[in-house]
């Protein structure tokens, strides 16, 4: 059983105002400063989203169907929901990194007093408030927040279903548990199946919780499964119904269905990788090359990432943001990877980085078999949230939390149905970070790192409860406070080890060793704050690599934690890729060129995918045609639909080559239809492809 809270949490101050509702408005407004403190340096954040927000806010169809450019060739390779609220703010704020972000720092900030009162719910106010402030200070939690990827909105919705399943569970009503089964459905419609992840504890809350009858409870909750699978699906079954000459082609689907995206690219291939190794793209011929003999290498190509890009990840590890600028004056921003065939890591462009489920162009982690994106989630195995590169993203509490999730198994006497708190906590919280923990340790699909910010609130949530539950025994048995100095110790040694991992100073380790020996000395003379300051010693490192997380440079393109201080950035690199997004970086001679000779046509060019298109969109506005999708893959269109269109005086301009999109028909389709503008030929795009190949624009005619 849990002891009587402590005295100052049970005054009462004005109007009925306890303390701890003081300490979660703090809480909430030391977060709230946190995700907007440096909140310039997101620049445009996730190009991708941001240009489809725009698209989106120019037409009802675009809207509804999550167009991913103006022309609405095809669509976002997500569902609706997150990118509809997204686009609310920006209709209202205009259309910016930090407007299509809002939503989800907002969504962050008001997710504390939903974990405080849940955790408050089964264990008290003291648990409660730990919950909030550990993840209030977890780096993926604030990095991700910071960010239009849409995973904030996700856990937001899924903390608003985890209250509504405890209000069935407590209540035996059928309304909130269909309630909570319908929100669940709406977090579908954000990120599909990563909705489901903690579904299993919310079922098990519920089914072993309740006081209904075990008959009753499968058969309602067969009724709440139908209602997740309708409203899950409702937005798919209608677009997919919808025939496809009268909506855009479904991004990364495949087979041109939602149905297909949801079991295929947001499904099978996150589980597992499906890649079985990339061919190196096709090069469109060059002016002067005879079409009929075949695509022929552009002259002058060199083999292998220019010096520049080697440079700039000289002292880097995988993953690494970097900045490089070439000969020309383009700056390219990217990550740094490992080629094939070599040993050195470079700098790979925006066009060959691995995001939002695509893999990196002849990245070694897509090829045999291999695990993809490894360089930012590392390899699959019960190690990968304790070892570099995972481990900054919210690790750094997590054996405490486990530690606790063993002790709330014995915090109370099991009995059926579960009526004990600390046991409805730990199937609902452990259940839920457990499932994830052991999921996204086992996956090799595709798996970002930021997508850690799911196990934000069940880690919070389990530092809470295991603090308390020590805490309460600790009032009568010694061992308890042996116990919690043993988990205590475990845990910043783990710290220590992941600080040396990336390279960063372990003068932080200074002040929470301090600490603890000030609790351990302490816990003679005054338990209650001998276990305060223990617990303070462990939030130190968090607290540190949190605000290092949003004074550093983000990845706007992949929201994850700070790298340390070996993955740093200079000064001047920092400040070239803090003063913007890809928009900033797009070739405004080309620009200039391209709005003010396609004024008579609908589109401003066709593209090989949204790489290089994205930031044209942000740019102009205007509909940027993207023939493969996302990440080139996708059959947007044929060479026969580009030369109809460019009969139908749709589209007079094509650039094409460096992008993983190129395709043998398109580019035989150019060769022989079309010319060089040469005066943009290995200048025509920021965006450098495989191999130092530049993008080649077309004329057709």
């Amino acid at each position: 059983m849990i002891t009587p809270q402590p005295s100052f949490l049970k005054k009462n101050l004005f109007l009925g105002i306890t303390p701890a509702i003081v300490l979660v408005i703090f809480i909430m407004a030391f977060s709230f400063g946190l995700h907007m403190y440096n909140i310039e340096s997101i620049g445009d954040a996730n190009a991708y989203y941001t240009a489809a927000v725009k698209s989106m806010l120019q037409s009802w169809s675009n809207f509804f169907f999550v167009a991913a450019e103006p022309g609405g060739s095809v669509t976002v390779d997500k569902p609706p929901l997150g990118l509809w609220i997204e686009a609310v703010f920006a209709y209202f704020l205009g259309v910016s990194g930090f407007s299509v972000s809002l939503p989800n720092i907002l969504a962050g900030v008001l997710g504390i007093p939903l974990l405080y009162a849940m955790v408050k719910k089964y264990m008290d106010e003291l648990a409660g408030l730990i919950a909030a402030f550990v993840m209030a200070v977890t780096p993926v939690f604030v990095a991700t927040n910071r960010n239009n990827t849409m995973d904030g909105l996700l856990v937001f919705f899924l903390l608003l279903a985890a209250w509504t399943f405890i209000k069935a569970t407590e209540s035996g009503k059928l309304t909130w548990l269909l309630l909570g089964a319908f929100i669940v459905g709406l977090g579908f419609n954000i990120k599909m199946m990563q909705a489901f992840l903690p579904l299993p504890a919310f079922y098990a809350l519920y089914f072993f919780g309740s006081k209904e009858g075990w008959l009753r409870k499968i058969f309602t909750l067969g009724i709440a499964t139908v209602l997740l699978v309708v409203v899950s699906l409702s937005w798919a079954v209608v677009v997919d119904l919808t025939p496809a000459d009268s909506r855009p082609y479904i991004g990364s689907s495949g087979d041109n269905t939602v149905m297909g995206l949801i079991f295929g690219h947001n499904g099978v291939s996150r589980l597992e990788s499906t890649s079985g190794g990339n061919q190196a793209p096709l090069s469109a011929p060059m002016a002067g090359t005879n079409p009929n003999q075949g695509l022929q290498p552009q002259q002058g190509t060199r083999q292998g990432p220019p010096q520049q890009a080697l440079d700039a990840c000289a002292s880097s590890t995988q993953g690494d943001a970097c900045s490089f600028t070439q000969p020309n004056g383009n700056t390219i921003n990217g990550s740094c990877i490992t080629p094939p065939n070599m040993n050195l890591l470079a700098c790979a462009p925006q066009g060959m980085i691995p995001q939002n489920g695509q893999a990196p162009v002849d990245a070694p982690n897509g090829q045999g078999g291999g695990t993809q994106f490894s360089q930012e989630t590392g390899e699959p195995g019960i190690f990968r949230f304790f070892t570099q590169p995972l481990s900054k993203q919210m690790s750094w509490l997590l054996p405490f939390a486990l530690v606790s999730v063993l002790l709330a198994f014995f915090g109370s006497r099991i009995k059926l149905p579960i009526e004990s708190g600390v046991h409805k906590a730990l199937i609902l919280w452990g259940g839920w970070l457990l499932t994830c923990v052991v999921f996204f340790s086992a996956i090799s699909g595709i798996f970002h790192s930021y997508y850690a910010i799911m196990l934000a609130p069940a880690l919070g949530a389990m530092v809470g409860v295991g603090f308390v539950q020590l805490w309460s025994w600790g009032s009568d048995r010694n061992w308890a406070g042996v116990l919690f100095i043993a988990a205590s110790v475990v845990t910043l040694g783990f710290q220590s080890f992941a600080m040396t991992q990336y390279g960063e100073s372990l003068w932080w380790m200074l002040p929470a060793g301090i600490l603890l020996m000030v609790g351990i000395s302490s816990m003679v003379i005054s338990k209650r704050f001998a276990y305060a300051v223990i617990l303070s010693s462990m939030l130190v490192i968090p607290m540190y690599w949190t605000f290092m997380t949003v004074a550093s440079n983000p990845n706007i393109n992949l929201p994850t934690a700070y790298s340390g201080q070996q993955n740093g950035l200079d000064g001047a690199n920092r400040a070239r890729i803090q003063a913007g997004g890809p928009a900033s970086n797009v070739n405004q001679e080309l620009l200039t060129y391209l709005e003010a000779n396609t004024q008579d046509v609908k589109y401003l060019a066709a593209v090989p995918s949204s790489q290089s298109g994205a930031s044209f969109v942000l740019a102009t506005g205007r509909p940027v045609l993207y023939m493969g999708g996302f990440g080139g893959q996708d059959e947007v269109v044929s060479a026969d639909d580009l030369a109809q269109m460019v009969a139908n005086g749709e589209l007079r301009f094509v650039m094409y080559g460096g992008d993983r999109g190129n395709k043998a028909d398109i580019a035989n389709w150019l060769g022989a239809s079309c010319s060089v503008v040469s005066e943009f030929s290995n200048t025509a795009a920021n965006n450098q492809g495989p191999g130092n190949q530049a993008t080649t624009l077309y004329l057709c005619k």
